[in-house]
């Protein structure tokens, strides 16, 4: 293969995620020889330079400025200038911004040339033990509660193990609710990944509620997919019983008839009628 660098080209290049060793030699030789890099935050990216010994002009490019950002970047691509575009840390455009970029160049016929590295994601499902032939990667959840509720409601009955990430901000939370949808699963935590205070812990869903994991770093959550066995514990229970369980995890009586009702297959009225008819 030609690794001389392509003039007119826009290079995606993977960085450390916490180890600087995980740099890959053909990297350092794209960051040393484009023309410019894209970055998310130019601050991060100068500190990684400056480790690496390479002085490159830097224009940003991150989530609340990429719009403007496009016809610049294109602007210098089509005359003849090399780029390489990076995150903070991983695979750019991988639940990031860069992906729009990317299609940015793509659908105005720029080349988009992949750099491969580390990214944590795939890092950590290695590391996990769970089965890892098909899997689903949603990324960071929704922000908005109940969009983020929903969300996770549509992944409670997926098949392949799902990857996640977190921010330590809200891992207890989010936690919480992926317990109260999926019900007890295998779970496998890993935060600080490649970094000096990495953990990959093995658990399930129902322990990691009496013993969530120190809210600090990044997490990426592998969670294992749907088994309808683990999920049915609520077979030899009553309805008033199921709503209470899920009363007892925060959340109020209405979510938690609408959880009830998804976990038996039936609508919320039914679910409401049984408790009224319970108590008559």
């Amino acid at each position: 293969m030609n690794n001389k660098i392509e003039k007119g080209a826009l290079y995606i290049v993977a960085t450390p995620i916490g180890n600087m060793l995980d740099i890959t030699e053909r990297a350092k030789k794209v960051l040393a020889e484009v023309d410019f890099i894209a970055a998310e935050d130019t601050r991060v990216t100068g500190k990684l330079m400056m480790l690496l010994g390479i002085k490159k002009p830097f224009i940003s490019y991150y989530e609340h400025n990429k719009e403007s950002r496009h016809e610049a970047i294109l602007q210098r691509l089509r005359q003849g200038e090399s780029a390489a575009l990076v995150t903070d840390a991983g695979t750019p455009a991988i639940s990031d911004p860069g992906e729009k970029l990317v299609k940015h160049c793509r659908d105005n016929g720029i080349k988009v040339i992949p750099v491969p590295g580390a990214n944590a994601a795939i890092t950590a499902l290695s590391a996990s033990g769970l089965p890892s032939g098909r899997f689903v990667f949603e990324g960071f959840l929704k922000d908005k509660k109940s969009d983020r509720v929903e969300q996770i409601e549509n992944l409670s009955r997926e098949l392949r193990t799902i990857i996640l990430y977190c921010a330590p901000h809200d891992i207890e939370e989010q936690l919480k609710e992926l317990y109260v949808a999926f019900g007890n699963r295998d779970i496998v935590i890993a935060r600080e990944i490649t970094k000096l205070n990495e953990t990959i812990i093995s658990t399930t869903l129902e322990n990691v509620q009496n013993d969530p994991p120190v809210t600090k770093g990044e997490f990426v959550l592998i969670i294992s997919g749907y088994i309808a066995s683990n999920d049915e514990f609520w077979c030899d229970i009553s309805v008033d019983e199921h709503v209470e369980y899920y009363k007892k995890l925060s959340l109020d009586t209405m979510s938690a008839c609408k959880q009830v009702a998804k976990d038996r297959g039936l609508s919320k009225s039914e679910i409401y009628k049984q408790i009224i008819d319970n108590k008559q």
